[in-house]
């Protein structure tokens, strides 16, 4: 436990106190705007149909949208980017609660949904590339990158935890708004604090992560002519004139095929997480005690933070698909119980002690994914990982909730099953020795300064 706990001090030196405190703060809207819409909407159209339209407008903007503000970030810096996501950002959740509030027809409620979605500024996924990047900087081993992945991700599960909590307060005390308000004024303050941040200096645009160097194409007339990199003058033609050389942009580096596999696996845990959520809700309100989802929900996202911090002890032997196989085990063994589950006394320790296996799993994709992507397209990747987690949380809501409505909880809790069995094919079929290797370009992140 002291060398866990040094070695965590040794993550918050990388970055400075002040960092994880605004990282966790700006990604705190991102938990908070899917339950929060759903109230919102649910309680000033009085429709259950368009509140779920409008958050899966919103899950949908998120699931396109992440990718390309990660690749964004990954050509252009995170600073710029996430300014302009930010605000943007801030503005269409304001959108979104003053025409909710103003009674706006379904279509327009989803359009602004969807852009609130995509606008999404992705503070989870790019804390995790800059802290990569700072921790490349200062030489760190692999224990210490993936103690940092698993800091991130503790931070990630406990905003998961405290935001619908947060809304869930605002709700019951105020009003639904009060809370998307709230969030609004995390985008634009935590956020631009995030993008400020000197360290957002250690990933500029850089050309690390592209690909071979793109060569202009031969000339016709037997003149030489200059690559897109090449410095000088353009060379005369035969006849005289200056050639004008062609602006060749180079081509980007290809991604490992391996990383297909663990984004599907982050997708099949989005899935998990959504026919859980639908599951404990079928139940708890089948027991007539349907305050008590919510509890039971924080609950396993308590376990799994702690979960993930506990990943600091792991010895360093222990490879990441080791990791990524003993935790796809544990999903399929510990998801199990929930089929037979039929009381609230029986659903509190078999959900919190599922939880368990959730950070693990995450962070391990995380840091395979850390090792194996080119690095100028490091900030994509990570956005694309978080984006399939709510796609597949969001597809598996939908559905499993309509399962559980027609034959019960089980039928939910039977698709989060079924998500782990396929969860642990992928991990099974990985291979080994590729995942376990970082690709070249991997080695450094981009604009690091290695």
């Amino acid at each position: 436990m002291i060398a866990a706990t040094a070695t965590y001090r040794r993550v918050m030196a990388l970055s400075g106190p002040m960092l994880p405190v605004i990282s966790f703060l700006g990604r705190l809207p991102t938990a908070m705007c899917q339950l929060g819409s759903l109230l919102l909407v649910a309680q000033t159209s009085g429709s259950l149909a368009t509140a779920g339209l409008v958050g899966g407008a919103l899950a949908a903007g998120q699931t396109v949208g992440g990718p390309l503000l990660g690749r964004l970030a990954d050509r252009h810096g995170q600073r710029t980017v996430v300014l302009v996501a930010c605000w943007f950002d801030a503005f269409a959740v304001a959108a979104l609660v003053a025409a909710a509030l103003a009674r706006a027809g379904t279509l327009p409620l989803a359009l602004i949904g969807l852009l609130a979605g995509a606008a999404v500024p992705q503070i989870g996924p790019l804390a995790r590339t800059r802290l990569v990047a700072l921790a490349h900087r200062a030489g760190a081993d692999e224990r210490l990158i993936n103690t940092a992945l698993s800091f991130e991700g503790t931070l990630d599960e406990t905003s998961f935890v405290l935001g619908p909590a947060l809304v869930g307060l605002s709700a019951t005390v105020a009003h639904p708004a009060v809370a998307l308000a709230l969030a609004a004024l995390l985008l634009a303050v935590c956020g631009s604090a995030f993008a400020l941040h000197p360290t957002a200096r250690v990933l500029h645009p850089t050309a690390a992560g592209l690909g071979p160097r793109a060569e202009a194409p031969p000339s016709t007339t037997g003149a030489p002519q200059l690559t897109a990199a090449s410095d000088g003058p353009p060379v005369p033609t035969p006849d005289g004139r200056r050639a004008k050389t062609p602006e060749v942009r180079p081509a980007r580096a290809p991604m490992p095929r391996a990383v297909h596999g663990m984004r599907a696996s982050m997708a099949l845990q989005g899935v998990i997480f959504g026919a859980c959520q639908a599951g404990i809700t079928a139940l708890t309100e089948r027991l007539h005690q349907p305050a008590q989802a919510g509890l039971v929900y924080a609950a396993m996202g308590v376990m799994s933070a702690v979960a993930g911090l506990s990943l600091a002890l792991v010895p360093a032997r222990i490879t990441l698909p080791t990791r990524w196989r003993a935790a796809a085990v544990a999903l399929v063994l510990l998801s199990v119980p929930l089929l037979f589950v039929r009381s609230l006394w029986a659903l509190y320790p078999v959900v919190v002690v599922l939880g368990v296996a959730f950070a693990p799993h995450l962070i391990t994709l995380f840091g395979l994914t850390e090792r194996l992507v080119p690095a100028g397209r490091l900030s994509e990747s990570m956005a694309f990982l978080t984006s399939a987690v709510v796609g597949g949380q969001a597809l598996a809501l939908a559905a499993a909730g309509r399962l559980a409505e027609a034959y019960g909880p089980s039928a939910a809790f039977a698709v989060a099953v079924g998500a782990a069995v396929l969860i642990l094919c992928l991990a099974l079929g990985a291979p080994s020795r590729r995942a376990a290797t970082p690709t070249p370009a991997a080695a450094t992140p981009a604009g690091s300064g290695r």
